[in-house]
């Protein structure tokens, strides 16, 4: 009988060959001290610390910010204390990310659904109330109001006592990806870099803990991107914003050293462990050769991650657990410094929080059972893992170049390049998912013929947004609204000028002006964006 033989070629999702085997002429050109180093040596390829997790496990972290500041609050509060969370990410709800007030009467349906409603100062009063700032850090995903969110912990951090130089806040803040992969943009390319640059200049001198941006892959990658395609764009996107800040003035060890990642993990294994074994390697060659940054911080290639709910399925979504699994493994495997784990939930709803415990679990079960985070970069020298990061280094540096011949990404964003190529790309993805190219365990292969419904659906509480109509009613009621209108207008006049708009956004935060209100300012002066009319002509 004859043996069932595999597919004669195999590729990963970036379209590169896999060999049925590899071996020592895969790996001939190799240089250790040049090409890999040890862990905590340039270039970093074995990762950023010499001990890595033997030292100091990565940050654990859940994704929360479901529902009311309250309800967030408390959750927050018990995953501190009892959970083994050492750090918080919150997630923000629409009419925040885009610079509107929940009394919105086109935003209100959206009040709280895929994250928390920040309204005012006040909400962050509530949100972090018992929770001591000074001691922990607290990752936003924020794009377009970031400054302002840098603002409104710095001020939080005021009301606890804290000095804003031991603050550690993490605002998402790269803004260009939103032009491209989530549109949850507000203001045009430059008025909009130059808020980001903004914020790298206050925070060199007054939070120089914070990390006024984490440059992200992940939203890249789950709009339909490659690996390849992830990492090009996304350091692509750094390099627009530090030499924006560079022209003005800003030291590059000032500034480096602060940038951090946020990047996604997919289904391909080894693929994404050789994504970010070469993006560490061509970060730190870029800052110390090309950047001329002396100061080994700036070298090192610092990042969050996910693991990424658009490859769970909403069929079988118990499986869904094996594939957070996998790609936290892939993760831990890669370096990472920091963690969220999506829920089994997340390809159909809302997660609840006994799904969030369970995604908590699964990485501290990798953590403390695996044996994977005992030795640094336990992968090294695998023929097959150095090719491949060789491979993939070589594919993410020619698309670099290739954004960098055409004018860098803010330019190549202007003329709907990059969003062509992410959207054939996606369309390629779904068409490989429905002709059975690419399999999805219970979605296109050993489906059930009559799976029942979820039974556990997301609904809204009502409750919700009329807790926060009256949080907000009554800082609008009882704040000193001459002090309101007087801050606005110096972010006004600033915006409308060169000067730097932080220190008046934190004025309009001391005086309670509200996120619509501040964002309303500024689209008076920025104006709003406006897509390409035809990114295919």
């Amino acid at each position: 009988m004859a043996s069932k033989v595999g597919p004669t070629r195999i590729e990963t999702t970036s379209g590169i060959e896999v060999k049925p085997v590899y071996g020592p002429d895969d790996i001939r050109d190799l240089d250790y001290e040049r090409d890999l180093g040890d862990p905590g040596q340039y270039p970093f390829t074995r990762g950023p610390y010499p001990l890595m997790y033997r030292e100091k496990l990565w940050t654990m972290r859940t994704y929360t910010g479901f529902g009311t500041v309250r309800e967030t609050n408390q959750w927050n509060r018990r995953l501190l204390a009892e959970e083994g969370v050492h750090g918080l990410s919150v997630a923000l709800d629409l009419p925040t990310q885009m610079g509107y007030d929940s009394d919105h009467p086109e935003w209100r349906a959206e009040v709280g659904r895929v994250g928390v409603a920040i309204d005012s100062l006040a909400d962050f009063e509530v949100l972090f109330d018992g929770i001591p700032l000074g001691e922990i850090s607290t990752s936003f995903t924020i794009n377009a109001p970031a400054f302002l969110f840098l603002a409104l912990y710095q001020v939080a951090g005021e009301r606890q006592g804290v000095a804003p130089e031991a603050l550690r806040p993490i605002v998402q803040n790269d803004i260009l990806k939103e032009f491209f992969a989530r549109g949850a943009c507000v203001f045009p390319v430059e008025p909009s870099l130059r808020l980001v640059v903004d914020s790298f200049e206050y925070c060199a001198r007054v939070m120089p803990r914070a990390n006024p941006i984490s440059v992200c892959g992940y939203h890249i990658r789950e709009s339909g991107a490659t690996a390849v395609q992830e990492m090009a764009f996304a350091i692509s996107n750094a390099r627009e914003y530090l030499d924006r800040a560079l022209a003005r003035g800003i030291d590059i060890d000032h500034i480096a050293p602060r940038v951090s990642w946020n990047l996604g993990a997919f289904m391909n294994f080894f693929e994404e462990i050789a994504k970010y074994r070469a993006s560490r390697r061509i970060w730190a060659r870029l800052m110390r050769e090309t950047y001329g940054a002396r100061d080994p911080r700036s070298w090192r290639f610092l990042w969050f991650a996910g693991t990424c709910g658009s490859t769970f399925s909403h069929r079988q979504p118990l499986n869904n657990v094996v594939r957070a699994t996998i790609e936290t493994m892939a993760l831990v495997l890669g370096g990472l410094q920091s963690l969220t784990v999506n829920t089994w939930q997340e390809a159909f709803e809302i997660p609840d929080q006994e799904a969030m415990l369970l995604a908590l679990r699964t990485q501290q079960i990798v953590a403390h059972e695996s044996g994977i985070a005992d030795t640094a970069d336990p992968l090294a020298g695998s023929y097959f893992v150095e090719s491949l990061t060789d491979e993939y280094e070589r594919r993410i540096l020619a698309l670099m170049e290739d954004v960098r011949s055409r004018g860098g990404m803010a330019r190549c964003i202007e003329d709907g390049y990059v969003q062509r190529l992410v959207l054939e790309e996606a369309y390629r993805h779904q068409r490989a998912l429905e002709t059975g190219e690419r399999k999805v365990v219970g979605e296109n292969i050993y489906a059930t013929s009559e799976e029942p419904p979820p039974t556990r659906l997301y609904h809204p509480n009502p409750r919700s947004l009329d807790e926060q109509l009256e949080r907000l009613e009554e800082v609008r009621r009882r704040r000193d609204q001459g002090a309101v209108e007087r801050a606005l207008e110096r972010l006004r006049r600033a915006a409308a000028s060169n000067e730097n708009v932080m220190p008046a956004t934190v004025e309009c935060v001391r005086a309670y002006a509200t996120v619509g209100e501040v964002m309303g300012t500024l689209r008076e002066v920025f104006g709003t964006y406006r897509e390409p009319i035809d990114i295919f002509a």
